[in-house]
């Protein structure tokens, strides 16, 4: 992914060395060890990614943290994608006629970060809060994706960052907030599945920040498509559910099967529409 001379954003808070530290290992067989443990204790398998990144925070405290010059690598590329989700959407909402982009903070940290939406650890994963409009991110996700599940690559790291801000532009337009309405009034399987739509509209949007992007910014080189789209196929519910168990429960899903994942991010990537990204009408099966 083409970085070099874009600029950074001004909504990053970097909280590096705040908190808790947290570290990975065990290899394959600590991955799935610790996918099976959040999968029977009634996590779900969204869950499970970012179960295995933040697996034995064993107490190093962050005021011994001294990042690396990989750490500082990408801290900049997280800011430098920020700042061109930012480009993107500020112009999309001005050609749709949505309004004023009002532009998310991003927050960077080791370990463990309170957020607008209560206290978290690296064991959960980067995430939005739409309570403060912020994206949260412990950048050691990035530097154990490729050990985790095989996945690695800057513009696949651009992806996770776009899906987060994904979640922000469904706020801005009322979807987040009228979906998790009627998921706190239905079955739980019923909730999964609106959650499913939600995870794959935020890996269209992701989709059309990158077809965006590499339209103002030439930002897209070969072989970073198909690594965001492999990224994709290794976060699916059903990968990560064999992975663990050997099997899929399909009614426990809420972030959609890997086939769902890769085909709504590739669309929104070949599309660069956000009006082609409704992942709620379709009938559940033909998603």
């Amino acid at each position: 992914m083409r970085l070099d001379g874009r600029r950074n954003s001004n909504n990053v808070n970097d909280r590096r060395g705040m908190g808790k530290a947290a570290g990975i290992g065990g290899g394959i067989v600590g991955i799935i060890l610790v996918a099976v443990v959040t999968l029977m204790s009634g996590g779900s398998v969204g869950d499970v990614i970012s179960n295995v990144v933040g697996q034995q925070s064993r107490g190093v405290y962050a005021e011994n943290y001294q990042p690396d010059a990989e750490d500082e690598r990408l801290a900049d590329l997280a800011s430098k994608v920020l700042a061109g989700t930012e480009d993107v959407w500020i112009e999309e909402f001005h050609r749709q006629g949505w309004g004023e982009y009002e532009c998310p903070k991003m927050v960077l940290y080791t370990g463990a970060v309170q957020s607008g939406c209560g206290h978290a650890t690296s064991q959960t994963g980067p995430f939005y809060c739409s309570a403060d409009q912020t994206v949260y991110l412990d950048l050691d996700f990035f530097k154990q994706m490729q050990q985790s599940i095989g996945a690695s690559g800057d513009f696949a790291y651009a992806y996770v960052i776009a899906h987060e801000v994904g979640h922000h532009v469904q706020y801005l337009l009322g979807t987040l907030d009228q979906a998790h309405d009627l998921m706190s009034r239905v079955s739980e399987k019923e909730a999964n599945r609106i959650s499913v739509r939600l995870e794959l509209q935020a890996d269209y949007y992701a989709g059309v920040w990158a077809n965006r992007d590499n339209a103002m910014f030439n930002s897209i080189e070969p072989g970073d498509v198909e690594n965001a789209i492999n990224a994709a196929s290794k976060i699916g519910d059903d990968y990560l559910q064999k992975k663990a168990t050997g099997r899929e429960v399909p009614d426990s899903f809420n972030h959609g099967r890997s086939s769902q994942r890769m085909t709504w991010l590739a669309k929104g990537i070949r599309t660069g529409d956000p009006l082609q990204g409704d992942t709620f009408s379709p009938a559940y099966e033909n998603l």
